[in-house]
């Protein structure tokens, strides 16, 4: 793949304070896929070494990943490419695509039928979190959770309740949630908050979830307390 020859345009909706130089070289490797580190740097108009200190910059924060190349005879050079967290750099609109498509189901069914809906995606959900994290200790399950979250633009983290003024003997935890990557969703459409209850109740049937905290009642994060139900069945897989 040869060089580009325009000059990429500035990647859409830069983080602020980030380096004019590493959002042009994620513009480069949206539209052309893949390039080297030379290729990249005769694009952009820089040394070679300054764009390599960029891309590895960039893998460090996961937007670039680099896979080494066999093209003739000396070392291989590094092919780089977006990572999916590199690609949810630029709007894709489906967040306006579930906002259009909610509209649509709220003015053509009844409220009962929508409510039906939004469970059964909530349970499916549920089942294919349950299954990816296993069965082992609540802790290690949390933890795979917000891993899980995190991968889906939540800005997660569990930690132990410490709350004195929290009832019971039963070890708990809290799942907050910082960013949630459908706030603009829920804002309109408050129901989908009650899916994503739902959604941590059928995740962990082995527990009592209760919403600890909501943005939308002017906490600054989204928050479920998780306490393991005394003599409970192993959860579902």
């Amino acid at each position: 793949m040869s060089a580009p020859a325009q000059s990429p345009a500035p990647a859409a909706g830069p983080v602020e304070g980030a380096h004019p130089t590493r959002e042009a070289a994620l513009s480069v490797l949206l539209r052309e896929g893949e390039a080297t580190a030379a290729q990249l740097a005769g694009s952009l108009g820089v040394s070679v070494q300054a764009m390599r200190r960029h891309l590895r910059s960039l893998e460090d924060d996961g937007l670039v990943e680099a896979s080494p190349s066999h093209e003739g005879p000396g070392r291989p050079s590094n092919r780089w490419r977006l990572t999916a967290q590199g690609q949810g750099r630029f709007p894709d609109g489906s967040e306006n695509f579930a906002l259009g498509l909610l509209h649509t189901l709220t003015e053509n069914l009844p409220a009962d039928t929508l409510e039906l809906v939004l469970r059964q995606q909530a349970e499916q959900k549920a089942a294919d979190y349950r299954r990816l994290i296993g069965s082992g200790p609540l802790g290690q399950r949390l933890e795979r959770l917000v891993e899980l979250r995190r991968k889906e633009g939540y800005v997660a983290e569990c930690r132990r309740d410490d709350d004195p003024n929290s009832s019971g003997a039963t070890p708990a935890w809290v799942i907050s949630e910082f960013h949630c990557s459908v706030v603009r969703i829920a804002e309109k459409y408050p129901v989908v908050c009650d899916q994503e209850l739902r959604l941590i109740r059928h995740t962990f049937p082995d527990c009592a979830v209760d919403r600890v905290h909501w943005r939308l009642e002017g906490g600054h994060s989204c928050g479920f307390r998780i306490a393991p139900l005394a003599a409970s069945p192993a959860p579902a897989t």
